[in-house]
């Protein structure tokens, strides 16, 4: 069959709240342009990240009933750590309550300042983390991740050769190699095997410990299998177990390929390690069996893991993207390719050539597809990545994306088709758009709860432009 349906059928259903463009015009200019600070009640189709939005299955919600809430050696602790195991294969299970939780335990035992951790591409909070310790966080891309277009398969891989070159002339300051699977900030493409293959290999070489970021493993380990000939004939848990066996430990939030609401984890081989995680994990997450959880958390996660390796599910999926994508894509919408299994990205800087980098054409696009149709998505770009100059200017990203992020087992074909338009429509209108500028920031994962504020036809914020200058500074 060419149509590939949805494997489950739907039990319990959320009205959406229909808005007037009126309506969504006079939102999002009291939320500073900025849709993180928009109240989820007025968005129609919500594409702003796969973290946390998953609709969990009835046997999630069967096992949420066994949570055992015992402060200490809980029973649901132990089903969660013996799935992790089975799946991972790292002995050592540390939970914690989401992604960014991990990276600062971790983070926390191993970067000093004027270390610099390489990866193949660092996300928003993993680069924070690891700034707000006086590190460097080093983006290695492959070279093919440079060309939204390119079709080459693995565009997520680490460039090994500047990985190399880094460790001969700062090995000294490198604590830890680190990859990414899949590369959120590039596309959401795959890392391939052969790839964490190399970058083992340099990490024995170099002496350095080793880490995977798994937030969407199964994903990334079904691109393998339909990409990576040698894979083609593996099962999902093979590969899966082929990558981390190549680590010292991974991190995961849960909330992707979790299939879970909250959560998370720290996998690991190494005792003193872990006995130092979990010491500061009893102090700002909560006993090393919960560590911040709820008992009925640790068993939706436990379900979850294994149902996101599902083949039929995971087919499903990457049909859902590929729909999506091939969609703009007829519609003339410019959409990194080959297109992964979280997320659809739109090239803003191509979508919006006449807006400079420098005024966030990634913000504006975002904005107006908020008012076409209430749709609500990410900004990966220079108002995410970017720096604000002493001058007041902004440094600009190297990528000016548009993240169309996919919830799992959320939304069907029409709610596809219905935001298809909506760019396109947006696109009709696209020369008479004009750039936006940042009235206010913070100094670290500015994206969250900066202010913007469009520039009006003469290029001029259409917010007083000193107190603009004044607060970029």
């Amino acid at each position: 069959m060419k149509t590939i349906i949805e494997p489950f059928r739907t039990k319990v259903v959320e009205a959406i709240k229909f808005t007037t463009r009126a309506e969504r015009e006079e939102i999002l200019k009291k939320a500073g342009y900025n849709l993180f600070q928009i109240k989820a009640e007025d968005v129609m189709v919500d594409f702003l990240t796969d973290s946390g939005t998953s609709a969990m299955s009835s046997e999630q919600w069967a096992a949420l009933m066994r949570g055992d809430e015992s402060y200490a050696g809980c029973s649901s602790y132990f089903r969660f750590e013996q799935t992790v195991q089975e799946i991972f294969g790292f002995p050592i299970v540390i939970p914690v309550h989401q992604g960014r939780a991990a990276e600062r335990l971790l983070f926390g035992e191993l970067v000093k300042p004027g270390h610099v951790v390489p990866s193949n591409t660092h996300f928003d909070t993993t680069r924070a983390n690891i700034e707000f310790l006086g590190g460097e966080a080093v983006d290695l891309p492959c070279q093919e991740a440079k060309d939204s277009f390119s079709d080459f398969p693995f565009k997520g891989n680490m460039d090994i050769e500047a990985l190399r070159a880094l460790l001969r002339t700062r090995g000294e300051s490198v604590p830890f190699i680190m990859v990414t699977v899949t590369n959120n900030a590039v596309g959401g493409q795959p890392v391939s095997i052969e790839n964490v293959q190399e970058i083992s290999q340099l990490a024995r070489q170099f002496g350095k410990p080793f880490f995977i970021d798994a937030a969407r493993f199964s994903e990334n380990a079904y691109l393998v299998k339909h990409r990576e000939p040698a894979y083609g004939d593996k099962s999902i848990g093979y590969i899966a177990r082929e990558m981390f066996s190549l680590a010292d430990g991974c991190m995961m939030s849960a909330k992707k390929d979790g299939l879970a609401n909250m959560g998370g984890f720290i996998a690991l081989k190494n005792e003193e390690l872990a006995n130092s995680v979990r010491n500061k994990l009893i102090i700002t997450e909560g006993f090393s069996t919960y560590g911040g959880l709820n008992g009925r958390d640790l068993e939706t996660i436990a379900v979850g893991l294994r149902e996101a390796m599902d083949e039929d599910y995971l087919c499903y999926r990457q049909a859902a993207a590929r729909y999506l994508a091939n969609g703009l894509r007829e519609a003339g919408i410019p959409v990194v390719v080959p297109s992964g299994m979280h997320a659809v990205y739109i090239d803003a800087k191509k979508m919006l050539p006449n807006i400079e980098p420098s005024y966030l054409p990634g913000q504006r696009l975002v904005c107006e597809l908020y008012i076409e149709c209430g749709l609500r998505s990410c900004e990966i770009g220079t108002a995410m990545f970017g720096r604000t100059r002493a001058d007041g200017s902004q440094e600009p990203a190297r990528q000016e994306l548009v993240r169309l992020a996919l919830p799992r087992r959320v939304y069907g074909q029409s709610h596809y088709d219905y935001v298809i338009e909506a760019c396109q429509l947006v696109q009709e209108r696209s020369q008479s758009l004009t750039g936006m500028t940042i009235v206010s920031e913070p100094p670290l994962l500015r994206h969250f709860t900066a202010k913007f504020a469009p520039l009006n036809a003469t290029g001029e914020s259409e917010r007083n432009p000193q107190r603009v200058e004044s607060a970029c500074r």
